[in-house]
């Protein structure tokens, strides 16, 4: 056994079971990585994955563990790495940051833009997906740091950290009935078209619970995990919008007007989340210090323990 091996294993479960997938990303032949499955398999004397012909289609009930103790084993490779690396390019690495749009959008920008400029040899990537995805980037190791709201905190192995709260606005067309029409109620909103975030997406579950509560049902028309489409699509005249306050800018949306919503919704939570078990580079407690002035190496650090 050795750790391509288990890097292979791994690779594959992240690939869908797709080898040839799994073989690019590796940068190497698809014959060798089937190869070394082959041979892991024949040394533990069980399959790791099931097969239809050549055709991977499954995980064993044994391969299931294997693959849960070879992510946990090229976790720690990983960190073992960070810390020869922070002693020998303290300046030099890499900071991979999993978010949703929103957050991507309107809230990274000047945290990015201050850390670009500090840490000019540190390659930024910026990965974007739906809360659960961006937890499990983080969980699998494949990011450094997620930022999402609400959802990411459910996940135990994880350590989230509060970065700030915010809550929704109406945004209509201009002349639109409801901005004569005040005060703004749940009722009133669920008379028009709606076009709001996925509710997979920034507290769309939370407002699905407060129509559910207020025993109403908004007549959603379209839904996005981009505040700019739904913006869009409102200045069509195709709906009434319900989004994070953040996305309005009255300077560049003027051709929208906006209702503060603020009084019919809680507010939300944006999480910072980190892996519990992570080596963090001196440059990742930098950035997130950058981003929530708040979190200094010093809490981040208690709060890990």
């Amino acid at each position: 056994m050795n750790l391509i091996q288990l890097r292979y294993v791994r690779e594959i479960v992240r690939q869908g079971l797709s080898v040839s997938n799994a073989s690019e990303m590796l940068h190497t032949s698809q014959s060798g990585v089937s190869r070394q499955i082959q041979l892991l398999e024949e040394e533990l004397n069980l399959l790791i994955f099931q097969r239809n012909g050549k055709r991977l289609i499954g995980i064993t009930e044994p391969g299931e563990m294997i693959v849960k103790l070879a992510e946990q084993v090229m976790r720690e490779v990983e960190s073992i790495r960070r810390v020869g690396q922070e002693y020998t390019q303290k300046d030099k690495g890499t900071l991979t940051i999993a978010t949703t749009h929103t957050q991507a959008r309107y809230f990274l920008p000047p945290a990015v833009k201050q850390f670009m400029q500090t840490f000019p040899d540190v390659a930024l990537t910026i990965h974007q997906g739906n809360p659960v995805q961006v937890a499990e980037q983080v969980q699998s190791g494949e990011a450094d740091i997620g930022i999402a709201t609400e959802s990411i905190s459910a996940f135990e192995n994880l350590m989230c950290l509060p970065c700030y709260q915010w809550n929704r606005c109406i945004v209509t067309p201009e002349g639109h009935p409801l901005l004569s029409d005040t005060p703004l109620t749940l009722e009133k909103i669920t008379r028009y078209p709606l076009i709001t975030y996925d509710f997979s997406f920034t507290g769309g579950s939370l407002v699905k619970r407060v129509f559910h509560e207020a025993d109403l049902e908004p007549n959603v028309v379209l839904t996005a995990i981009d505040a700019d489409v739904i913006k869009t699509y409102v200045n069509l005249g195709l709906g009434i919008g319900l989004l994070a306050t953040m996305a309005y800018d009255a300077e560049r949306d003027s051709h929208l007007k906006m209702l503060d919503a603020s009084q019919l919704f809680p507010a939300s939570t944006t999480y910072l989340g980190l892996r519990r078990d992570a080596f963090l580079r001196d440059y990742v407690y930098d950035f997130i210090h950058m981003l929530v002035p708040a979190l200094n190496r010093k809490a981040v650090v208690a709060a890990l323990k």
